[in-house]
């Protein structure tokens, strides 16, 4: 993938193009992220490093309250020019780290950059460096606020702490990308409406007086009642809300008993509740609730649920879902945009869709050719790291071409 100065283009080419020089400068940033991970709202070395290479380039970004994260504006707010807002996550997740032969694996133990925040912080840092040479150079036509946010990984997400901290004042639409390890670098993919999932987490109790399994009649089985639950309630919900939402309970852990003769006092379950469609997701923990109930009831268990909100579906605004796709057609044609499928995975940035317009767009980090599946949340997961200069150029271009708002 060549890169060309601004020298080299047509004068009707959208400025914005990122230099070679630039991207060493980015991928060694990058990089440095990439050893050293920090988790949701421990990201302090991370919110420091930002902070010092947009100071260097002479903006003043501002420290989140919560301590980490930042926000730093381009161009001037408040003089009622709608803010455009590029988001980043900053996080990493507390896995180690299964990469072989690479110079740049995590130094920290049991902690990686596996979901390719570090590719996302740094294409909005680099972002944001081109936009700023261009405000001193009178082409930037709207504000722009780069907006660095810790702990996505942490549900409920810190977006919601961000929002509550006053990120989104001013800002008319916001957008962002998540790397996608099934797109080649130098396409990105895009869809209308939701292309994420809606995710939340649930813990069960059940409670009951146990027994001997000789005589099981007199007490609550609660081995049966705790199968009863992970085997039923899933079904009933599904008979209970229209299937094209998606609402969905898969469980990821249960717990109960001790012994092969005794039947236990206590069982427990937890799992995660996902939803694709936003107005399912918020009747969700009723009906959730209610299965249950109903099904801890059947074989005479007390059953104390915790609900826990996560994220509900990211769901991509039509408007910006083109604005995003006419600043990738401006810098590397129709060809480089396919469209994506919606996914099951939770992601915060929903929670500013519950505010202002917005879109997410999948960047495409595989190596064209490469035979190795690699997945996010993994050990191994990795980035072809020209997917950095693509990142930049879609947000500068979408920055540029954003007149209309």
């Amino acid at each position: 993938m060549s890169q060309e100065t601004e020298a080299d283009l047509p004068a009707d080419v959208l400025p914005g193009v990122l230099s070679e020089e630039l991207h060493a400068e980015l991928v060694a940033f990058r990089r440095d992220l990439h050893m050293h991970p920090e988790l949701g709202n421990q990201e302090f070395r991370t919110t420091a490093a930002i902070k010092e290479r947009l100071e260097k380039a002479g903006l003043r970004p501002r420290v989140l309250r919560s301590g980490t994260g930042l926000l730093c504006d381009i161009g001037p707010v408040g003089d009622g020019l709608p803010v455009l807002a590029l988001r980043a996550d900053i996080d990493a997740l507390p896995i180690p780290d299964m990469k072989t032969e690479c110079a740049y694996r995590s130094t920290v133990p049991d902690r990686a950059h596996a979901c390719g925040h570090d590719v996302h912080t740094t294409v909005v840092l680099g972002a944001g460096l081109v936009l700023a040479e261009l405000h001193e150079r009178g082409q930037l036509p709207r504000p722009v606020r780069l907006l660095f946010q810790p702990a996505e990984e942490v549900l409920p997400g810190g977006a919601a702490d961000a929002i509550e901290s006053g990120v989104l004042d001013g800002v008319g639409r916001i957008i962002a990308v998540h790397c996608d390890p099934r797109v080649d670098v130098g396409r990105i993919g895009l869809r209308t409406g939701a292309i994420t999932s809606a995710c939340d987490r649930i813990e069960v109790a059940l409670d009951g007086p146990g027994g001997h399994t000789a005589r099981p009649h007199l007490t609550t089985h609660l081995v049966t009642a705790a199968a009863r639950v992970a085997v039923d309630v899933p079904a009933l919900i599904g008979r209970r809300v229209d299937s094209r939402s998606g609402l969905a309970v898969t469980w990821g852990r249960i717990e109960c008993g001790h012994a092969p003769n005794v039947i236990p006092q206590h069982a427990e379950l937890s799992g995660t509740v996902r939803c694709l469609d936003l107005a399912a997701w918020r009747q969700a923990p009723d009906v959730v609730h209610a299965a249950i109930d109903e099904v801890a009831t059947m074989h005479r268990a007390k059953s104390e649920i915790n609900y826990v909100r996560g994220v509900p579906p990211v769901v991509n605004d039509p408007v910006v879902t083109e604005l995003l796709r006419d600043a990738m057609t401006a810098r590397r044609g129709t060809d480089s945009i396919e469209t994506t499928e919606q996914s099951l995975g939770g992601e915060d940035f929903s929670w500013y869709l519950e505010h202002v317009p917005g879109a997410l767009a999948r960047l495409g980090v595989r190596t064209p050719g490469d035979r190795i599946a690699r997945d996010l949340h993994q050990g191994d997961f990795d980035a072809d790291e020209r997917a950095i200069t693509v990142g930049v150029e879609l947000f500068t271009a979408a920055a540029l071409i954003d007149a209309t708002m």
